[in-house]
């Protein structure tokens, strides 16, 4: 009984009671009521999230919980040298302590990389934990199948690509300290430019995820305000674009939902008062909660898709690239999807708004960039932009349909 009602609180915090008792009630059918609904809700692999404790403490248990001997720990260059946060875990790992790699750039490129892998191998690594933003989180997870498919060169890189057979999954496992709000920690696939080409290509593996994830906001309080805000915008769009979807389901929704509102409020309190740590960890546990439609199989829309070639060929942050383009692909989805939009603006505490409002409302509030104009992107770049978002996973899952570029040109110009 008692066990019970403290599985009925932990739900009900995250706002999971009424999608339960519905998952309770479609589980059992009856001539009365036929089924009408169906889905495959796939959990990863990740074991533990480990909120609101001091980082090293919860890297160091986490190092003994795996076993681990010969920690690589990857850390924000900024972070490393600014902060004592990174001397902290490592003391705290002690003898597990391994090496060190710091200076991952923007968008994880495919050379930095295979240098993270070098230093891995030659430090026979057996964790890594990342101490940073999205781009070293997912270069660690590129560096674990790069380290299971015996990658040593930008070339073999190519065999990683989606399309192709699945790679090996990695033996070498991850625990992120995430310090931005992109929460790219809570997903098992890695964005990884190519040089060559300048696109951003998403490898997976189930394996990638990482094995455990802490939320220590005193983690971000270095973290640069435009960087937090920014990629706190992100996180909404992980939350609005998986609400949004056409293929949406029950569970996604309930997290998403929540994350949205955690999000909403909490990242105005950030600006309003960096000190804030109850405002970053509400913004912490909103990101975690916006990567339930990804983790559990809901595809992205167009502002995620755009956003993939904004980053790699003009090397906008991912952060602004959800602040220009979100407001903008959900006045152009409207016509497909007013009822699920009309929960984002409930979620947003804007109920009977409209859900693009309510975000360019949150985004100016933030002092983000609103428009292409703004970053510098002009009209002559919409026609490659278009061509090359169209390649992406994302565009073609769009709510409402996008048949071709043309169509990715009329919500440029809506973001203009």
């Amino acid at each position: 009984m008692v066990l019970g009602a403290i599985m009925l609180l932990l739900v009900s915090e995250y706002g999971m009671v009424q999608v339960l008792r519905r998952l309770i009630c479609l589980s059992q059918p009856t001539e009365e009521m036929p089924m009408t609904r169906n889905g495959r809700v796939v959990f990863s692999q990740m074991g533990e999230v480990v909120f609101g404790r001091p980082a090293a403490q919860a890297v160091a248990e986490q190092a003994a919980r795996l076993g681990a001997t010969r920690v690589l720990v990857m850390a924000s260059a900024t972070l490393a040298r600014d902060t004592d946060h990174v001397a902290r875990i490592r003391d705290a790992l002690g003898h597990r302590f391994a090496a060190q790699y710091q200076g991952m750039p923007a968008h994880s490129p495919r050379g930095a990389v295979l240098d993270a892998t070098r230093m891995a191998r030659e430090a026979t690594a057996d964790l890594v934990v990342t101490v940073g933003g999205g781009s070293l989180t997912d270069a660690a997870k590129a560096v674990q199948l790069c380290l299971a498919n015996d990658i040593d060169s930008t070339e073999a890189m190519d065999r990683l690509r989606p399309g192709g057979p699945l790679p090996q999954a990695p033996r070498l496992r991850q625990v992120a300290v995430p310090t931005t709000l992109s929460a790219g920690e809570f997903s098992a696939f890695a964005g990884v430019t190519d040089e060559r080409s300048r696109v951003k290509e998403v490898f997976h593996n189930p394996g990638t995820i990482p094995a455990a994830v802490v939320l220590d906001p005193a983690m971000t309080l270095a973290t640069p305000e435009w960087l937090f805000l920014s990629t706190g915008i992100r996180a909404v769009d992980h939350c609005v674009e998986g609400i949004c979807s056409a293929e949406a389901q029950p569970y996604a929704d309930a997290q998403a939902l929540h994350g949205l509102g955690l999000l909403a409020s909490g990242l105005p309190r950030v600006k309003a008062d960096p000190s804030d740590l109850d405002a970053r960890m509400d913004c912490q546990l909103g990101s975690w909660l916006s990567m339930a439609p990804l983790a559990t199989g809901v595809p992205m829309g167009a502002s995620h898709g755009i956003g993939y070639v904004l980053g790699a060929a003009f090397d906008i942050p991912h952060g602004h690239t959800s602040c220009i383009m979100l407001p903008a692909v959900m006045r152009w989805n409207r016509a497909a999807n007013a009822e699920r939009q009309a929960r984002v603006a409930a979620a947003m505490g804007h109920p009977g708004g409209e859900a693009s409002e309510a975000l360019h409302a949150l985004i100016a509030g933030l002092g983000m960039p609103r428009s292409l104009d703004a970053v510098g992107i002009g009209r002559d770049a919409f026609p490659r932009i278009a061509e090359r978002a169209m390649a992406t996973p994302w565009v073609p899952r769009n709510p409402r349909p996008i048949e071709g570029p043309a169509q990715v040109m009329e919500i440029l110009e809506l973001a203009a």
